[in-house]
């Protein structure tokens, strides 16, 4: 493996897991999301079925993005953890606390039952909002000394943080509609129709704000979009068109999807749109995997352990996305009312 880049590969496979993480997992914490919105008790049962089957595999690629970061990249890891430490540590309680209302909610009596109702729907809340914390300090950048945060222990706590939780809430919303619309019948198909046109509206118009905000504020992401002291280059702007275009391409998609009765295409275009949010980020900050002062080849582990965890993950990874893509092909189709989770 000696001719390899060992941590580019490294790289692109926790880049891999986040965004699988973030597709996957994104959708069943939308669905908690629009959980006050259903019309009764028996919807919340339906749009919990929709999920059951698969929402603690969707969480394995968190697992493999953040082990993968501390085995791989374990300078990044100790910087980016106590930048970064009190969302994501709300986050993991908050996952926590929806995973045990999952499980108690199926066999709570009727007072019991409205409560866990309401702790799934708070803990995928706050799991958003904790990650939208975290993705906004990721992207506003880490203050980095020596290779060590230097920063304050709320710096994560901005407008412009603020402005990307938003914006992830609505996008989680648009994810959780989509797929309640390919999963569920009759009104609460209808119900997730309507959500989906609001959020989907919610996640263009806050994609846009956001995108525009990260370029005025981040002059390092502005430059690498070709934008430079009230100019712009042309070329560099050609270059990269197909980000934001895959962007346009995928709202389309959803919109036609939407206003044409379908039941999957809305689903695939939220996870276009969501596709080029992505991918628009990586040009901003590649090779950094700290924004903006280190790079991925400076935090990685040394070739040899990366090489021997290679070949642990080479074996791993086309099994989960084996199972990932069974299970969802065992569960395929609608969820109907006599649907139950044991």
């Amino acid at each position: 493996m000696s001719n390899l880049d060992l941590p580019l590969i490294w790289a692109g496979i926790i880049a891999l897991a986040v965004l699988m993480y973030v597709l996957l997992d994104g959708f069943d914490l939308g669905v908690g999301i629009l959980f006050p919105f259903a019309g009764s008790p028996q919807e919340r049962d339906i749009m919990m079925d929709s999920v059951a089957p698969i929402w603690d595999g969707n969480e394995t690629w968190l697992v493999l993005g953040g082990g993968g970061l501390l085995a791989a990249f374990p300078f990044a890891y100790a910087a980016l953890m106590p930048a970064l430490y009190i969302p994501i540590l709300l986050m993991l309680l908050a996952l926590i606390l929806r995973g045990v209302a999952f499980e108690f909610r199926l066999r709570a009596r009727r007072r019991g039952k409205r409560f866990w109702t309401g702790a799934f729907a708070a803990g995928s809340i706050t799991a958003t909002v904790a990650q939208g914390f975290v993705l906004g300090g990721f992207i506003q950048g880490i203050t980095l000394k020596d290779g060590r945060f230097a920063g304050g222990r709320f710096d994560w706590l901005t407008p412009y943080t603020l402005l990307v939780t938003a914006g992830l809430l609505a996008g989680y919303a648009l994810l959780g509609a989509c797929w309640l619309i390919w999963k569920t019948e009759d009104e609460l198909h209808g119900r997730a129709r309507r959500w989906a046109w609001i959020a989907a509206v919610a996640t263009g118009a806050l994609l846009a704000v956001v995108s525009v905000a990260t370029l005025v504020v981040h002059p390092r992401v502005a430059l690498r979009w070709g934008f430079e002291g009230g100019s712009f280059d042309l070329e560099r702007l050609l270059l990269l068109s197909p980000i934001p275009l895959l962007g346009l391409a995928g709202l389309a998609v959803l919109g036609l999807g939407l206003a044409r009765g379908r039941h999957g295409a809305p689903f695939l275009g939220a996870f276009l749109v969501f596709l080029s949010g992505y991918l628009g980020l990586a040009v901003g900050f590649f090779p950094n995997i700290v924004p903006y002062d280190m790079s991925y080849q400076q935090a990685a582990s040394a070739d040899n352990a990366l090489a021997f965890m290679l070949v642990g993950v080479a074996i791993l990874l086309p099994a989960i996305l084996g199972y990932t893509a069974w299970v969802y092909w065992v569960f395929r189709g609608k969820v109907s009312a006599d649907a139950g989770y044991h």
